[in-house]
């Protein structure tokens, strides 16, 4: 969490509000207000109107969370100083840039840009007694690039500390009517924040509209990319953010749901498969390509596509020697091992690759690039060829899968039929019907089973046999 500063101009800022805030109570008539959610109970605030420039954007705002390490260099002075004209300036970028992609302007926010010019604001935005935009951090950004000098916003009482302002913030942007969803990689970070103040998985969940296991599923993603961020940094410290990650979000939950499934009855194939899904994540598979990495992917695909400079098959850790017992745990299978070197190297090279520091040389990156194309190459000829044995295998599953639907329903038709005679409202005519349309089924079904089958087995026999028997 950002540690509490104190703006340049907090008291003069505060100030100005309580004048304002006088101002209103005494005009009389009507006064707004604006209602916002505190230690579970509504509190309800005064709405004035405020200077534009005199409002500073909120440093640790969850709305551009993971995105401020778009920028490092940009995003340590913002840490040093969130006040300063440059850093409000970053956040002021930040608010106006894609979510997945900062070097892209969010047509979301030219959206909103234009419906304030059109239509005016409709809901106050938040401000604390120093200035600093709780709620409307975005459309103070919009409304500025609109030329408009004043907004309108409810002010908090002079003596809530940064938590109580985050926790303001997170109950307004999770409601259902918030105008743009927090991204996915802020929410997680929302989550863990939650955590770090000692809330409790099920209090966490139900602050967010989710269940308690999908929380468990959120925090274990997030856990995954900070371990690929670290794992990503090279001798110059170059490394991935977390935004790198923005776009993954189905895919990360399809990876955790197949893992704890997978965990449960092997340890070591689960590890070897969260490596493998992982590197293809990094790689920027579809989610339709990266299902096709399953358990033995390494062994029966990727091995004997991977070019020498990225075989890792042979990786192998030491055991691991338990401090104070003089024993040692043995490390992780080759496979595991492999899989995991070959997902480190593609992590830094990927790291190098959008790395912006001038430090990273051109020859640097040039090297990264040629070894994370060799890596998605290789990825794409195995990727390809276990979808064509999975289509080749779905084929060989297909009329037996069917067969046994079949076989339900008939079973369904048994209870049915039972019941149907108990209250005497079975339409005999209709069922002698489907009876006929079911004995010309299974005379085709024999006709085509009893083909290329030299030696069937007993129930393509049986079948077989009924049928001869009962067209004699």
């Amino acid at each position: 969490m950002t540690r509490e500063f104190t703006p340049p101009r907090a008291a003069e800022f505060s100030e100005l509000i309580k004048k304002r805030l006088e101002e209103v109570k005494t005009a009389g008539g009507t006064r707004e207000t604006v209602t916002v959610e505190w230690n579970e109970q509504p509190l309800h605030v005064e709405v004035i109107d405020l200077p534009l420039d005199g409002l500073y954007f909120n440093p640790s705002t969850h709305r551009i969370r993971a995105q401020r390490s778009h920028d490092p260099v940009k995003n340590e002075i913002l840490d040093k100083d969130p006040y300063g004209a440059e850093s409000q300036r970053y956040l002021r970028f930040l608010l106006q840039a894609e979510p997945a992609d900062p070097n892209r302007r969010d047509p979301d926010f030219d959206k909103l840009k234009e419906s304030l010019k059109e239509f005016g604001q409709n809901d106050p935005g938040l401000v604390t007694h120093d200035g600093v935009l709780v709620n409307g951090n975005t459309r103070a950004a919009a409304l500025l690039e609109n030329g408009t000098q004043s907004m309108r916003v409810g002010v908090l009482p002079e003596s809530f500390t940064l938590a109580d302002i985050n926790a303001v913030e997170l109950s307004l942007q999770l409601r259902d009517d918030h105008r743009r969803d927090y991204s996915y990689i802020n929410r997680l970070l929302a989550m863990e924040e939650q955590a770090a103040l000692g809330r409790t998985p099920e209090a966490i969940a139900k602050v967010f509209r989710i269940k308690t296991p999908r929380y468990h599923q959120e925090r274990w993603i997030l856990s995954t990319i900070r371990d690929m961020i670290e794992r990503s940094k090279s001798g110059g410290g170059v490394a991935l953010r977390l935004v790198d990650f923005e776009d993954d979000q189905e895919k990360l939950k399809e990876l955790h749901r197949a893992y704890e499934k997978l965990n449960a009855a092997d340890p070591d194939q689960a590890e070897e498969f969260k490596e493998l899904r992982m590197a293809a994540i990094t790689l920027g598979f579809a989610k339709t390509d990266v299902r096709h990495i399953e358990e033995g992917f390494q062994k029966r695909y990727l091995e004997r596509t991977l070019p020498t400079n990225l075989n890792t098959a042979s990786a192998q850790e030491e055991a691991v020697a338990v401090p104070g017992l003089g024993v040692s745990v043995p490390a992780a299978s080759s496979a595991v091992s492999a899989a995991r070197a070959l997902n480190d190297q593609i992590l830094r090279a990927k790291a190098a690759v959008l790395s912006t520091d001038p430090a990273v040389s051109d020859n640097e990156k040039q090297s990264a690039q040629s070894l994370f194309d060799d890596a998605k190459d290789a990825f794409d000829k195995a990727i390809d060829a276990a979808g064509r044995d999975a289509r080749v295998r779905k084929r060989k599953q297909m009329a037996p899968a069917r067969l046994a639907d079949a076989c339900a329903d008939i079973d369904q038709c048994v209870v049915d039929l039972v019941q149907a005679r108990a209250t005497r409202s079975l339409d005999e005519e209709a069922f002698d019907e489907a009876v006929l349309k079911l004995r010309d089924s299974l005379h085709k079904l024999a006709q085509q089973a009893g083909r290329g089958m030299p030696n069937p087995g007993d129930g393509v026999s049986w079948l077989i046999e009924a049928v001869a028997l009962e067209g004699s």
